[in-house]
């Protein structure tokens, strides 16, 4: 893996050196049926004026987890005050809580006749909680309409607070995701708002909890091969359970740029380093993303 400089300035600036050319395991074959249900969902979701980070972050996979009747909902709204340099989703100042969101993101998984639902936030520091409490409803909520739906939240770290943790961990999710997105070096630079030591230290005090703990990163923005190992170190040491390791993929030019397209055999010796560091399931490819098939993971 080669090393990048890191970002010094604007981080939307576009960077002038060559992109590398995306390789042929980054392609991917969509194919369509009659059977999808890509549309009905999208619909669902429009129609409750609900967000997924399906969309809102440009995953790749949207049409093959929508197509499954899966969807990774986005609570808090869609506008983040923090601009990390990879991320597509809108940057500025969030709108205050919907307090009827939580209801009709637990209609609509009753709707889909979910087994697994997955819910995220952009990153809400300009509340007191920092957003917990508006996770908490949405989890009471589900319990409410789906009570043998399994719930993994993917949260922002919450500063690692005690009281904000509280509140999330006596909702009792069955799965606490947070990701650390790349190694200690690059954080500040393409993450300007976010602390790898408060991401480590919130999974630590999940884990402490007693509760199954995950966390994810992206590969191909300028870490080196034993960068990302010490990360998946730290992961473990951490007591996280579930790892993702996928390909970073730039939004638009105004983006990171991406330093390179890790090749699959890489992935798989993450893969194995990590299990062999302690944590116990890992997804690790090219196109692995957060809440790829978390359902099946969790199983």
């Amino acid at each position: 893996m080669q090393q990048m400089n890191p970002l010094k300035k604007n981080p939307r600036t576009r960077i002038s050196s060559p992109i590398p050319q995306k390789p042929d395991w980054m392609k991917i074959n969509i194919k369509f049926s009659l059977e999808d249900n890509v549309e009905n969902v999208r619909n669902l979701l429009s129609n409750q004026r609900l967000n997924t980070v399906c969309e809102s972050a440009s995953c790749p996979n949207l049409h093959h987890c929508w197509s499954r009747k899966t969807a990774t909902f986005m609570i808090g709204g869609d506008i983040c005050p923090k601009r990390c340099t990879y991320c597509d989703i809108a940057f500025g100042k969030p709108l205050p809580l919907d307090e009827k969101e939580p209801l009709r993101v637990a209609e609509s998984a009753k709707e889909l006749n979910l087994k697994y639902v997955v819910i995220t936030a952009v990153n809400r520091d300009d509340l007191a909680d920092s957003g917990a409490g508006h996770f908490a409803r949405t989890i009471k909520e589900i319990r409410n309409f789906l009570p043998q739906c399994k719930i993994e939240v993917l949260i922002p770290d919450f500063k690692a607070n005690d009281s904000n943790l509280k509140i999330l961990f006596d909702a009792a999710p069955d799965v606490i995701n947070h990701n650390i997105e790349t190694v200690k070096r690059l954080t500040k630079s393409i993450a300007p708002g976010k602390s790898y030591k408060d991401s480590l230290l919130t999974l630590q005090k999940s884990a402490n909890a007693g509760f199954v703990t995950k966390s994810g990163i992206i590969l191909g923005m300028g870490e080196t091969l034993d960068e990302v190992k010490e990360a998946l170190t730290d992961l473990a040491n951490c007591g996280v359970t579930i790892a993702t390791i996928g390909q970073y993929l730039q939004p638009t030019p105004t983006h990171h740029q991406v330093a390179e397209y890790v090749k699959p055999h890489v992935f798989e010796e993450l893969k194995i380093f990590a299990i062999e560091a302690g944590i116990k399931k890992v997804a690790s490819g090219p196109l692995v993303r957060s809440s790829y098939h978390a359902d099946e993971f969790i199983e």
